[in-house]
């Protein structure tokens, strides 16, 4: 042990409190950290897996576009198959959700086939050798109607939601910027998403290192400003070209480490309360649901060409509505997270020795 921690805290070791129910302030501060570290690391792991399914789903896009590609073309046909999406590729889209709702149906049954709950464990009843103390102090439960009175949750909610709004609306808009602006061959809209994918999966893995070295509201604008990096490319450059490859990385990386870094911050907020924690993650996820259905619509009243597909004003439409929902949602987001640099996460209107 140390010489630099206090001696009580050589006693209690083994245990998180003292008897009296006192902490150990060298204790909590090490336990704190591991803890965030961990939480880190377990949504990174989250995400890394739900990055291998969404390279699974658009790896299967790519072959089977490349499949009908290679497949041949009547003569009468004017449309190049191989360039350009329409009528033609139903059955291909068709294939593609059957086989993923397949896949997704087997994986799920053998989850609930193969996995065991741990059993509660069984609560002795008081006896003689009960001791009359307990060792550590009770605290009142944190229900979920205290959490609307905690600044703290509506910080986290607002930096959740713009997050989740760079993420989903920059995969919503990335086809028809890919094809209508940038003119690119319909194979692209499966492999742009695929690199970033890629890209976001690799960049998990440096979620843990980089939380530790620098913390959450670091790693958190770091991401950003790859974001706002790819932002910037975009609303300069006239045509990407081959180059588009490039910014789908750093979106991707960009997306992956701000979306994992809110998802811990989240984890931060609720701490301890994990019998609320529930109501958080719930709240902020209908939060994100409702807001990116409300910028989708906004943005599409907005589109120029409401009686056709796309005409020649739609190519800029979606050129500048990509930098809008990376760049603009972005700014947004940087000043959540300057709120937090100020008033950090914590429960400021809550006290343990309030009864519910």
């Amino acid at each position: 042990m140390d010489s630099a921690w206090p001696s009580h805290c050589t006693l209690v070791l083994g245990t998180k409190r003292g008897v009296a129910g006192h902490s150990c302030p060298a204790l909590d501060n090490v336990q704190a950290r591991e803890t965030e570290a961990s939480t880190g690391f377990l949504k990174a792991a989250v995400y890394a897996f739900t990055v291998v399914a969404n390279i699974t789903v658009y790896g299967a896009a790519w072959l089977l576009l490349h499949l009908q590609g290679s497949s041949p073309v009547e003569p009468a046909q004017d449309i190049d198959i191989s360039d350009q999406l329409g009528g033609q590729d139903v059955p291909m889209f068709r294939n593609l959700s059957l086989l993923v709702v397949g896949v997704g149906a087997v994986f799920s049954l053998l989850f609930h086939l193969g996995t065991r709950e741990r059993r509660r464990p069984h609560v002795e009843e008081p006896g003689e050798h009960t001791p009359l103390l307990a060792p550590a102090v009770t605290q009142p439960l944190l229900l979920w109607k205290h959490w609307l009175r905690e600044p703290a949750f509506y910080q986290v909610g607002m930096l959740y939601m713009t997050t989740r709004l760079i993420v989903n609306l920059s995969q919503t808009y990335m086809a028809m910027y890919l094809t209508y602006s940038l003119h690119l061959p319909k194979k692209f809209i499966a492999t742009i998403p695929l690199v970033m994918y890629l890209s976001g999966f690799f960049s998990s893995f440096l979620m843990k290192p980089i939380n530790k070295r620098i913390g959450r509201n670091m790693t958190y604008f770091s991401g950003l400003l790859v974001i706002l990096a790819f932002a910037a490319w975009v609303a300069l450059a006239k045509g990407l070209g081959v180059a588009v490859y490039a910014a789908a990385v750093l979106l991707g990386a960009g997306c992956a480490t701000i979306l994992v870094t809110s998802l811990a911050m989240t984890a931060d907020l609720i701490g301890p309360h994990t019998n609320s924690g529930a109501f958080v993650y719930g709240s902020m996820s209908f939060s994100d649901k409702v807001a990116n259905g409300l910028a989708v619509m906004a943005i599409q009243s907005l589109h120029p060409c409401p009686s056709e597909l796309c005409c020649r004003a739609c190519v800029s439409f979606y050129h500048w509505a990509m930098v809008a929902v990376t760049g603009g949602v972005g700014v947004a987001a940087a000043l959540c997270l300057c709120s937090l640099l100020l008033w950090p996460i914590r429960l400021r209107r809550w006290h343990p020795d309030a009864r519910p």
